[in-house]
């Protein structure tokens, strides 16, 4: 590999090669600069640390390919696929037939739960923006959110008038929102603007929030929240899952096990499939059929969430 100059340490007509040795690895304003270029340049951005390091959510989340440089070699952090460099990327290794050594030792601190939630909505364009992850942390953490920004560190306290302005003046943007309260919070959101003749702004968000070992996540009380938020918020759809993990939502490259699904809701009333748990939530003018899926920690029930979407995609 040869070293460039820039941000990046090895640039290819493949990859852009970042090495990153601190022990919490970011999406820092470099990486983030570094990715747009890989976009425009059909690159992938290769983000090179130790087995030491940890990335945070935001970066595990982006486009971003995380490697990690162990004793025996390369391997994906979040995967554990043992790689090599052939020239112009990395690459898996063709010969590998099990995880890397590294990936599979356990991890260095007690893994709790991380509660995910996946929702979708359709915004006005005359819509306050950031209003549904304000509500969805005020009712998880009892907190609103501290911040929002592009990179981490965040550049901007928490106001939805200035992030309104901010995704209107952008045709696509993705965003960082943390919370402000002791529990680790982190929300990753991605809003573009409706396909014509729509008009308005699409949101896809992803809010993770973490809890210790010996803390039960409060599963049997999303629907009630989801009632909550989709009374002044409404939703197009949402998912719940819970994913083993470290409670401050930061990830080691090790495998910490599978994630395991809660439940899903989806705009409209609905009566089937038969043998699914259902449940009408929100307004009447604005229904919400919220799907039971399982108790977050059986992953084999991800096959009921398959038969949902196939049931939901045939019924709309």
């Amino acid at each position: 590999m040869t070293q460039t100059a820039g941000g990046a340490d090895v640039l290819t007509a493949h990859a852009m090669v970042m090495l990153n040795d601190r022990p919490v690895v970011p999406l820092s304003p470099a990486i983030y600069e570094a990715l747009a270029e890989c976009e425009g340049t059909n690159r992938t951005l290769q983000v090179v640390t130790s087995a030491a390091s940890r990335v945070t959510l935001p970066l595990r989340t982006s486009k971003a390919q995380w490697l990690v440089h162990a004793d025996n070699g390369y391997y994906e952090g979040l995967t554990g696929r043992p790689m090599h460099w052939n020239g112009t990327a990395f690459v898996p290794l063709p010969e590998a037939r099990d995880y890397a050594s590294t990936y599979t030792t356990p991890p260095t601190a007690p893994i709790g739960s991380q509660l995910v939630l996946t929702f979708q909505a359709r915004h006005a364009p005359s819509a306050v923006l950031g209003a549904h992850t304000e509500k969805l942390m005020r009712l998880l953490t009892g907190e609103p959110p501290a911040g929002w920004g592009l990179t981490e560190p965040l550049q901007h306290p928490w106001h939805t008038d200035d992030l309104t302005t901010h995704i209107t003046n952008t045709s696509s943007t993705r965003l960082i929102v943390v919370g402000a309260g002791t529990r680790p919070a982190i929300a990753t959101s991605h809003f573009s603007s409706l396909a014509p003749p729509a008009s308005g702004t699409a949101e896809i968000t992803t809010l993770s929030i973490g809890y210790t070992y010996d803390e039960d996540p409060p599963i049997p009380q999303l629907p009630s929240f989801i009632d909550l938020l989709s009374a002044d918020h409404p939703l197009t759809a949402l998912l719940a899952q819970l994913v083993p993990g470290r409670p401050d939502l930061t990830t080691e490259p090790r495998w910490t096990g599978s994630s395991a699904p809660i439940g899903l809701a989806s705009a409209g009333a609905y009566t089937g499939p038969p043998g699914f748990s259902r449940k009408r939530l929100g307004p009447p003018d604005a229904p919400v059929t919220w799907y039971q899926l399982g108790d977050g920690y059986s992953p084999e029930y991800w096959q009921r969430h398959q038969d949902l979407l196939t049931h939901l995609r045939r019924a709309t």
